[in-house]
């Protein structure tokens, strides 16, 4: 009781969020508006009668009347906003409880007809004064907080004075709607100077008196010049990307702030909000098309499994982690062997609102994939049926330091996971392997690719599918976490070779291709993904050095690192591709290799490994995969030409 005495006082008395007013002055404040709009509605009804002193009769009908508003009042909540923020959702709660009350009162006087008609005129106005006094009590509470709203923008808020002039590029829905949430807010740091827009129907009109110009008169340097112009908004969420690329590029190029908007199922309520302009990421300047992916058949494949993942704590393990929640799997079963990792992962799965509610269906296991007793219990435990095989040391220069580490690994954890999974009867292995397992030209590459021989010379009940791609953007070690330190730093940015280049995708994207690929593949099949067009790193670090808005950082060359090659390939010399459904996804054809072959190899290879010297594990490397021509000094002379 002493509870709901405090919230009833909280509610009467205090202050609110942003020491707002408390709710019940703002519904004092409806009520009030309701009294004045009856008084004005009497008098517009009775305008020829006032001198018979007609206002002051009648009166106890206002009784009803306000009782039925307030209800809806309080049904709606059009109290609950603060009015200096008001905006269009309070004004559909005005319309809706108004709306309500008049049909309610309107229903209630013919039903009191029917029963009693000498009795309504003591308990009811007449239709003239409900419909009138419906009207302007809408028309007062709307007018109300709007006013309210730019008195207080006006006059109270306190205004950025640096605001930097900005041109915001699309003049439809999304940059009208952002030009007023920039408009309302005064903390934006963006003067709006004019418009620009693709399509010429458009152009040469005005938004609230704001100029709509095509993009030739304002994308130059004279016009920058003229208006000083320093921030390039694009307000186009259904940009293509190669179109997208284009802008950014060319509001660069004119030394530009180029900042976009989300896309509309980004935006809050149905609506844009100011805060959500954002800075351009590398990635936008890709100019890839969005994936779309057949959910259907990554939902038939996930929904009610117990689905395993190892390496679950890393860039692409934890991604997959992700997207396999909201396909409703049985139970998912996160592996790692980094402890800290994994408990970030753990945090922030049990943490992110939309899995409270399976919570139950996520299991953290320490393991290492190398360990065959814990790595049974686990599969003993569990008994996965769905396996994604994401775990592996994947950094070049130092598994070229480390072969053991490397082989051991990303070959027998390999192994490992691929021989319980057969002996368990998992479904389906989808393992993640890399575009460096193609002519491979170091140890990790050379590992990966004996890591594909392996789990696709295996004839089973298990079907085992590999995924082939590029460098991911913002992995942990890839080229541009390493830039955005460096940067920090003030530089200078480290670049191998000005002639190397990569194929970049996103880690969302790569993981949804992976689950795709996965889940359309058959046995022994090796899937390839559309990678989009080569990227020069050095091109890539100077467009970095732009973005971050500095001027005088260097970009060093340093030299290839050992095992490293200029150029990344996606198919081996003797291997092509057909295509399959999702035209981002390929099937390669490849050489088959037998079971009993293989398996002798590996003996080798174990052999090897169990010498812990580097050059025997290396040359047997080279004879299981001879397509791998080493382009580390210390391990060229073991080439056979």
């Amino acid at each position: 009781m002493r509870f709901i005495l405090l919230k009833f006082c909280q509610f009467l008395f205090g202050k609110q969020a942003n020491n707002s007013l408390p709710r019940i002055w703002v519904l004092l404040f409806d009520i009030v508006v309701l009294f004045v709009a009856y008084l004005i509605s009497m008098f517009l009804v009775n305008y020829n009668s006032l001198g018979d002193g007609i206002l002051f009769k009648g009166w106890q009908r206002i009784f009803i009347v306000m009782v039925i508003y307030i209800i809806m009042f309080l049904i709606y909540r059009t109290y609950y906003g603060m009015i200096r923020y008001s905006g269009f959702d309070d004004i559909r709660k005005i319309f809706n409880s108004c709306t309500t009350a008049l049909t309610v009162l309107i229903l209630l006087k013919v039903i009191i007809v029917q029963i009693n008609p000498s009795i309504v005129k003591h308990f009811l106005p007449g239709y003239k004064i409900i419909i009138y006094h419906y009207f302007i009590t809408v028309l007062i509470m709307v007018l109300s907080r709007f006013t309210i709203r730019r008195i207080y923008n006006e006059f109270f808020k306190e205004s950025n004075t640096k605001k930097k002039n900005t041109i915001i590029y699309g003049a439809g829905e999304g940059g009208v709607m952002l030009f007023r949430a920039l408009q309302q807010d005064k903390e934006s740091m963006y003067k709006i100077v004019t418009f620009t827009d693709d399509n010429p129907k458009k152009t040469n009109k005005n938004i609230n008196t704001v100029p709509i110009n095509p993009p030739a008169k304002v994308l130059n340097n004279h016009f920058i010049t003229k208006y000083n112009i320093e921030v390039l908004i694009l307000a186009l969420p259904s940009i293509s990307g190669e179109r997208k690329k284009e802008l950014i590029e060319q509001g660069m190029n004119l030394g530009l702030k180029v900042k976009t908007m989300p896309s509309f199922i980004e935006w809050v309520d149905g609506e844009v909000k100011a805060n959500q302009v954002q800075d351009i990421k590398i990635e936008d300047l890709l100019g890839r098309e969005p994936i779309v992916l057949d959910k259907e058949n990554v939902k038939r494949e996930i929904d009610g499994k117990v689905v395993m993942i190892t390496g679950a704590a890393g860039s692409i393990g934890s991604e997959i982690c992700r997207q396999t929640l909201h396909y409703n799997p049985k139970m998912l079963v996160m592996v790692d062997q980094a402890e800290s990792p994994m408990y970030d992962l753990q945090f922030e799965l049990k943490n992110t609102p939309e899995f409270k509610n399976i919570i139950d269906k996520m299991v953290f296991v320490i393991a290492n994939v190398k360990d065959k007793r814990r790595m049974r219990e686990v599969f003993e435990t569990y008994h996965p049926q769905l396996i994604y095989h994401a775990a592996a040391y994947k950094h070049v220069p130092f598994m070229e330091e480390n072969p053991y580490e490397a082989v051991y690994v990303n070959v027998f954890g390999t192994k490992n996971i691929a021989d319980l999974a057969i002996e368990f009867g998992a479904e389906k292995f989808v393992m993640i392997s890399t575009d460096k397992a193609v002519n491979p030209t170091n140890v990790m590459g050379a590992t990966k690719r004996i890591a594909e021989i392996y789990t696709q010379s295996r004839k089973c009940n298990t079907q085992f599918i590999t995924t082939r791609f590029g460098n991911v953007l913002g992995s942990n070690g890839s080229v541009v976490p390493l830039f955005q330190k460096q940067l920090a730093h003030g530089g200078p940015l480290t670049i191998t070779d000005k002639r190397i280049i990569r194929f970049f995708m996103t880690i969302p994207e790569a993981c949804s291709l992976v689950m795709e690929a996965g889940s359309i593949g058959q046995n022994n099949e090796i899937f390839v993904f559309d990678m989009g067009q080569p990227v020069k790193i050095y091109d890539m670090a100077k467009k970095m050095i732009q973005l971050s808005g500095q001027t005088n950082v260097e970009i060093k060359e340093i030299g290839l690192r050992p095992g490293e090659k200029l150029y990344e390939e996606l198919l081996a010399t003797k291997e092509n591709t057909k295509p399959t459904d999702n035209p981002k996804i390929m099937r390669a054809q490849v050489r088959d290799y037998e079971a009993e072959e293989v398996n002798a190899m590996l003996e080798e290879l174990d052999k090897a490994l169990s010498s812990c010297q580097d050059f025997p594990i290396v040359t047997q490397m080279k004879r299981i995969v001879p397509e791998f021509i080493s382009n580390n000094s210390v391990f060229c002379q073991l080439d056979q030409h």
